[in-house]
């Protein structure tokens, strides 16, 4: 008889998926791989338009990098997804190993993490543009920012391998089967053979450090932001001021929003069949969210994707209009 600890390794796991509602999963399928499709070249598109600038400034540098988290992020979760709902026959789930499922949560955790801390970044940019406006070119140089997102991704690698050694060290057993369709972590949780207070700590220390410090940092520097806007004397410069923001707040918004009611939560509020739905737009709408707000929104992109079609036509692109 395997000992509870090593009781996953020989047949890892089970992910449920969306095996209950077979004549479902045709339509799901095709309508997860258009999201997927539009999602992927939605940040594609902004990370060619940053790569056609020249000279990117900082918070077009921050945007690439996010775009790029976005891609790396739906590429860990969704194509499996989509492999297992056009995989006939699975029965009650489809395997993963335990390796594997150790895998795909770090990197779900890594990159979700790395976001967290850019969003904080960006939001650190926005407050010396706005606030110090004369010095922004010396204190944001480009190498800040490559420290400044080296940090980020690193930040986000250091709490994910952490939280997956911490839940992938608790024992395992039944029937091994996550009610989920990726190897969430109160998936996994659920699923330990112990059910102490102890085994919440990671989770604990995890939303901690990737949604409570990066947030208060966010707040911070928006209410620096606010206290400066109120100090403006002209409604034309209030507004310019305040539209560069308005990207990154909703992203903000969206992102956060979205974490803490995956996670900062009681565990007696956890439902296998709702927190599938809810992953299941937090892992695909969300991530085709993002390409929407800023190619609508942020004068920076729009500007990077003109002057793109513009060298494409032989022409000039216009100027960036954010930057002070």
């Amino acid at each position: 008889m395997d000992s509870p600890g090593n009781a996953t390794l020989p047949c890892g796991f089970l992910l449920q998926g969306f095996s209950e509602f077979p004549h479902l999963r045709p339509v799901l399928f095709l309508l997860l791989l258009a999201v997927h499709l539009a999602t992927l070249g939605g940040n594609v598109l902004i990370l060619v338009a940053v790569a056609s600038v020249p000279s990117r400034p900082p918070m077009l540098f921050f945007l690439g990098q996010l775009s790029a988290i976005q891609l790396c992020y739906t590429l860990v979760v969704v194509p499996r997804s989509l492999a297992d709902l056009a995989a006939p026959g699975l029965g009650r789930g489809s395997p993963i190993s335990f390796l594997g499922c150790a895998l795909q949560m770090q990197m779900f955790v890594a990159l979700g993490g790395a976001e967290c801390f850019l969003l904080a970044t960006m939001a650190y940019d926005r407050y010396v543009a706005i606030c110090h406006p004369l010095r922004y070119t010396a204190v944001v140089t480009p190498g800040l920012c490559a420290r400044l997102a080296l940090a980020c991704c690193l930040g986000g690698m250091a709490v994910s391998v952490g939280l997956t050694v911490a839940v992938f060290r608790l024992p395992f057993c039944g029937s091994r089967l996550l009610a989920h369709f990726f190897c969430d972590i109160t998936a996994l949780l659920d699923l330990a053979c112990t059910r102490s207070y102890a085994d919440q700590l990671p989770l604990l220390g995890a939303c901690l450090g990737l949604l409570l410090l990066p947030s208060l940092l966010i707040l911070s520097s928006y209410g620096a932001i606010a206290a400066a806007l109120r100090r403006l004397r002209s409604p034309g410069g209030r507004r310019k001021a305040a539209s560069t923001c308005a990207s990154h707040l909703a992203v903000t918004f969206l992102h956060y929003g979205c974490a803490t009611f995956m996670y900062v939560r009681p565990k007696s509020s956890y439902s296998p069949r709702r927190d599938r739905m809810l992953a299941l737009v937090y892992t695909n709408v969300t991530p085709l969210l993002y390409p929407l707000i800023y190619s609508l929104r942020n004068r920076e992109i729009t500007a990077a994707i003109r002057r793109g079609r513009g060298r494409g036509r032989g022409r000039q692109g216009q100027g960036l209009c954010d930057e002070p």
